[in-house]
């Protein structure tokens, strides 16, 4: 998928298939950018931090590019100017400017956060360019640290196969069409006046709150989606009378799924795709224990990898079309906004799980906390939540657009009424 440019060293590259629709659906306040953050034990000294900005100049070269419009698709094109790094002290996850990379790193005390348009990648992509970052940053205070870390050393040549689309590599035809579902509800909420995005964390528990996903037997992602399903259902059941019987009554969560864990890649570029787990309230009212043998048995279900690829088949099969290849791309952009609206109508809310991060224990014992935050959402769904987890703390991060806060109450709420309990972030 690289292009060599025959009378230069540089390069140019096309989108990823995960990354096609959000140049035509991203404006100021649907970013699509998110946000990796570590709060280290000690303030961020500058002089060793710059130097490891430095150092890794050059070690992530698919990052370092700008977007680019052709007259049939927009590519990425080098960016010449080094890594900015700024203070962090306005909203986060804002819009990069039409000339900017789409990544950028930002310091605040002990803070160190890597913001990332989706363009460019995943979590688990942005995940491994902060390790690189904190590391190297530690080694130029002097640290050495005893056990051998796995990371992407800054002094490697990037392999080819870190820029690679894993889509289109794991492409195969599969005639299968997918299967249209009904639309979702939505949080009823009144949208906030601009700049609307908020964030809410909350940290609880590693060990209280795996523990009990474990006493339903299932993963924390499974345990903390049906979490989300019942207190929306919560939310549909105080509507009036009337706007319940109005309401779409299918409750979905988007869970983003990394596909590293199905398909051998090490690309740094998007490689994840979703399950839509949910209820039908058409049905009747869902005990927690009901949300959450339904919610398991989905997820096992979705997340076979017969049915995701054929979701990659359907995904990748329509950039292939010979008729879409020459529709020129103000078009394609109609249509990619136009389906990513119809999309959304598809679920509720989005929950994505960065997982648990473990750095080893040398580098453990300098970190107090991660925290992921998602990209804004839409004026569909609303709110979502982003999760990191590190040590004994799983941090959970709500982004709202809206005036209410009644969703992460809810949650919240639940949560401690499991007996796990919840600290709020100030």
């Amino acid at each position: 998928m690289i292009e060599a440019i025959s009378n230069t060293n540089d390069f140019w590259l096309r989108l990823d298939n995960a990354a096609k629709i959000y140049p035509a659906v991203k404006d100021k306040e649907l970013t699509s950018v998110f946000r990796i953050a570590v709060e280290l034990k000690e303030r961020i000294k500058a002089k060793p931090f710059l130097e490891a900005v430095q150092a890794i100049e050059e070690r992530f070269p698919y990052y370092k590019v700008t977007l680019k419009a052709g007259f049939f698709w927009y590519y990425l094109q080098p960016h010449s100017l080094p890594i900015a790094v700024k203070p962090d002290h306005t909203l986060p996850c804002r819009a990069f400017g039409k000339r900017e990379p789409m990544f950028r790193v930002l310091v605040k005390d002990n803070k160190i956060s890597v913001e990332f348009s989706h363009i460019l990648t995943d979590g688990t992509g942005a995940l491994e360019f902060l390790k690189t970052l904190l590391i190297t940053y530690f080694e130029k205070c002097g640290l050495h640290f005893s056990t051998a870390l796995s990371f992407f050393h800054p002094e490697e040549t990037p392999s080819a196969e870190e820029y690679e689309d894993a889509y289109n590599k794991y492409f195969k035809k599969i005639d299968a069409h997918p299967v249209k579902g009904p639309r979702a509800f939505h949080v009823p909420f009144p949208l906030k006046r601009t700049p609307r995005f908020e964030v809410l964390s909350a940290v609880v528990p590693m060990e209280a709150i795996t523990q009990k996903a474990k006493a339903y037997q299932v993963s924390l992602t499974e345990y903390l989606t049906a979490v989300y399903l019942h207190s929306l259902q919560q939310i549909f059941n105080q509507l009036p009378t009337f706007k319940k019987r109005t309401s779409h009554k299918i409750l979905r969560i988007e869970v983003p799924v990394n596909l590293r864990k199905l398909f051998p890649s090490r690309t740094m570029r998007n490689f994840s795709l979703y399950v839509l787990p949910g209820i039908d309230l058409r049905l009747g009212q869902y005990t927690f224990e009901e949300i959450i043998k339904t919610v398991y048995h989905q997820m096992q279900l979705e997340t076979d990898k017969k049915l995701i690829s054929k979701m990659i088949s359907k995904n990748v099969g329509g950039e292939k079309s010979q008729f879409l290849r020459r529709v020129p791309l103000w078009i394609k952009s109609f249509i990619l906004s136009k389906l990513y609206a119809r999309g959304t109508q598809q679920y509720s809310g989005v929950i994505t799980n960065l997982g648990k991060i473990n750095l080893g224990p040398d580098i453990n014992s300098l970190i107090h906390k991660f925290i992921f935050i998602p990209p804004p959402p839409n004026q569909i769904i609303k709110v979502n939540c982003g999760i990191a987890g590190f040590d004994n703390q799983l941090v959970l991060t709500f982004g709202n657009i809206t005036q209410s806060k009644e969703l992460e109450r809810q949650f919240l709420t639940f949560l401690t009424a499991q007996g796990i309990p919840v600290s709020i972030i100030k």
